[in-house]
């Protein structure tokens, strides 16, 4: 198949949802407690739609069993990545994910949970949880039962544009109105160690997974740092945010017409800003924000014009 796959979301409300998925691109969401949309996504909890073409209500899942050709036969045992827009209208809990070995030794997953985040919206002044400050496993225990929040956890403000890495391990947390492209592993395991008291419309607090947590925490901890590496080709500019274990992610930042070579066995592309188009032997497609499409391993070579950004990622 030589040609783009474009997606149909999937939506999950949630406690801390808003309605900035509508508002910022215009979705259909299921009520004004949106808080995910699951753009690219192969998971049991939420499978993306193929929205156009001849595979048109394939799900993701389906077409890696049935057309692994598309994926140039990724030897993955499952789709490894998923996409998502999620929308903090008000504080996420303070969480952390497993990695790899815990996952499939403890929850018998396919994988951990690194991920990262692109700031594509955020309030003034707004900031995340990332990281903590106990130096042992001990002092990250007494201070998570004394509840001592304000001393333990590390804030740091954040920026429209910022892009952060978030690997498994890492005490993190989404901070109210902020709105991220989040690109992760294929994985829906979370462990909730604080989440404000907060009760659902029947009076009940979320589970707590507090000695999961733990064990998975990194002490002490340290950010990860990464150094971007940008290439511009005439007035585009071609940014690659990191190259991890799990994925690389870039920024395109298009401006007029460009040439392009794929070098990676797929692409997964979500338009965040702007309009443009995406031409294939004689065929164009248009690219709006909000869209979320995959450049199949056949796709070797194709051009790109308009006036548009996206962030991309490939396993």
């Amino acid at each position: 198949m030589n040609q783009p796959l474009f997606f149909e979301p999937v939506f999950q409300e949630r406690i801390w949802g808003g309605t900035a998925l509508k508002d910022k691109f215009g979705y259909h969401i299921p009520s004004e407690r949106t808080g995910e949309c699951w753009a690219i996504s192969a998971h049991p909890h939420g499978q993306s739609v193929v929205k156009s073409g001849p595979l048109k209500g394939k799900k993701i899942g389906e077409l890696w069993s049935e057309n692994s050709e598309i994926f140039g036969n990724d030897p993955s045992s499952v789709f490894p990545l998923l996409v998502k827009i999620l929308d903090a209208n008000t504080d996420l809990s303070v969480q952390v994910h497993p990695p790899d070995q815990y996952a499939k030794s403890q929850e018998h997953t396919k994988m951990g949970k690194d991920e990262c985040w692109y700031v594509l919206d955020c309030k003034k002044n707004a900031e995340i949880v990332l990281g903590h400050n106990a130096k042992t496993k001990e002092e990250l225990s007494n201070e998570i039962d004394k509840g001592k929040w304000d001393s333990l956890l590390r804030r740091i403000p954040i920026n429209k544009g910022d892009f952060i890495f978030v690997p498994s391990g890492t005490i993190h947390a989404l901070c109210e109105g902020t709105l991220v492209l989040e690109i992760q592993q294929n994985s829906d395991t979370t462990y909730r160690i604080y989440d404000y008291d907060r009760t659902d419309e029947e009076g009940n607090k979320r589970d707590l997974h507090l000695k999961k947590a733990i064990e998975v925490t990194r002490v002490p901890y340290k950010r990860f740092e990464f150094e971007p590496i940008v290439e511009r080709q005439g007035g585009n500019k071609f940014i690659q945010f990191i190259k991890s274990n799990h994925f690389t992610i870039y920024k395109w930042e298009i401006t007029e017409k460009a040439v392009m070579g794929k070098n990676h066995l797929y692409y997964l592309v979500s338009v965040i800003n702007g309009k443009g188009f995406l031409k294939v032997d004689k065929e164009d497609y248009e690219l709006n924000r909000g869209d979320h499409l995959i450049l199949p391993s056949s796709l070797k070579t194709f051009v790109l014009g308009g006036q548009f950004e996206a962030i991309v990622s490939h396993p």
